[in-house]
């Protein structure tokens, strides 16, 4: 299909709109775990141990894995029944306006138990708002491809990930370092949640220029009628490629969770090294896996999603062990190989899953087929990965354990993609 001149031009603005508005959506989420980490327990949960009020301020993080399918099937459905763009801006404000109200919040001190109350609300929004948004950014930049690049657009919302944790990490490590650590606890933490205000309006100007796309338009005009419960027909006609493409994507959202979460606990709490070098050296790796996103989403387009995916589950295979050997020499040096070799292979892993999700599945029930597939390997993948790792390093008392766990991990996404079609080549229209 040849692509018109308009075609062309809105092509450029939903690339900028979804990966704008991804990165801010990941920000959203990420400055909530930096938040968790840093100043939830004495503001929220103060008349507990430090342990538990620890635990459960992570807790309140993990909400917002349980409710990314929620919001990937919510949304998905309205997304095939009304339309890519509409969703997309409701999950936008959703993100946005839960963050800045997180902001705003009173703390335990002020009234009482409904603080982490109200708290655990917000975030089930933000888990609802990421849940819809990945799903519907990816449509919107897949079906506005031409034939031959729907990889290197989909690659445009993958990048949005590292670029949204940079983001978050750079507003809290601002934060820290210029607001005085007695007042940080006070007003200091809120900052990088009342900034979101202005991405969100950013993104919503932008998304506001966008136009629905003219792949799903041609099928709402075949078929006016629509499908009326897209999960239904998912679920019965198109179960199989919700599960292997879930379970493809668990292994890359498991080593994503080592590189952003887990190995700041380690690093920090295992190895005793400075929280400002860890946070340093992930940045460090994020900033790869950004840069090499794109060129292995654009490799895909030549060369195939599945052989992508699986050249980077090897290296990934080839490196989990090697990867704490490095780490445990507490060598920044070395540490940073470890790193930057691990989020290599997570590009080249994570790069095709935008394209082959959305790829798998019909224009009709395309949007929560592929949130459904991608939330589902999210919950699995990475929403226990801390845990699982602490207690397998605690209970073993080596890192090797926890290499053994990503092993088995990175396994399961190999034989998955392996009975997964390949995709680069077929009519989505």
């Amino acid at each position: 299909m040849t692509q018109t001149t308009e075609q062309q031009r809105q092509a450029r603005k939903v690339l900028l709109a979804s990966f704008i508005g991804t990165t801010f959506e990941w920000y959203d989420f990420f400055i909530y775990a930096s938040a968790a980490a840093l100043v939830f327990a004495p503001l929220f949960f103060p008349d507990v141990s430090d342990l538990v009020g620890q635990l459960a301020a992570f807790s309140t993080f993990a909400v917002g894995f349980i409710a990314r399918p929620i919001g990937g099937l919510v949304v998905g459905h309205f997304g095939d029944r009304v339309g890519r763009k509409s969703m997309l801006v409701f999950c936008l404000l959703s993100m946005g306006i839960a963050t800045v109200l997180i902001g705003c919040l009173p703390t335990y001190h002020d009234i009482g138990i409904w603080a982490p109350i109200l708290l655990v609300v917000l975030r089930i929004f933000q888990g609802i708002g990421v849940g819809g948004e990945w799903g519907g950014a990816v449509l919107m930049a897949v079906e506005y491809a031409p034939p031959n690049r729907r990889g290197l657009y989909g690659g445009f919302v993958q990048i949005g990930t590292p670029a949204g944790l940079i983001l978050a990490n750079i507003a809290f490590l601002g934060a820290l370092a210029l607001v005085p650590e007695d007042q940080f606890l006070v007003w200091g933490w809120r900052v990088p949640f009342l900034l979101s205000a202005i991405l969100v309006i950013i993104g919503l100007v932008i998304r506001l220029q966008i136009e629905e796309t003219p792949i799903y338009a041609s099928a709402k005009r075949r078929d006016t009628s629509g499908e009326r419960l897209p999960i239904l027909e998912v679920l019965k006609s198109h179960w199989r490629p919700v599960i292997t493409g879930g379970l493809a994507h668990s292994s890359t959202t498991m080593i994503g969770y080592v590189l952003i979460a887990y190995i700041l606990s380690y690093g920090v709490g295992v190895l005793g090294m400075a929280k400002s070098t860890m946070v340093t050296l992930v940045l460090v790796a994020s900033a790869v896996w950004l840069l090499t996103c794109l060129i292995f989403a654009a490799w895909s387009d030549r060369l195939g999603r599945r052989r992508i995916y699986i050249a980077g589950s090897i290296a990934a295979l080839a490196w989990v062990f090697p990867f704490f050997l490095l780490i445990d020499t507490m060598n920044v040096w070395l540490m940073g190989v470890a790193l930057i070799g691990l989020a290599l292979a997570l590009a080249a892993m994570y790069s095709p899953i935008a394209a082959l999700l959305s790829e798998l599945f019909p224009t009709r029930v395309r949007y929560t087929g592929n949130s459904l597939s991608y939330q589902v390997g999210t919950l699995f993948g990475g929403a226990f990965v801390p845990v699982i790792a602490t207690s397998l390093y605690h209970a073993f008392g080596t890192s090797m354990a926890v290499s053994a766990y990503m092993f088995i991990s990175v396994l399961i996404g190999f034989l998955a993609i392996l009975f997964v079609p390949e995709t680069s080549r077929i009519d989505i229209n």
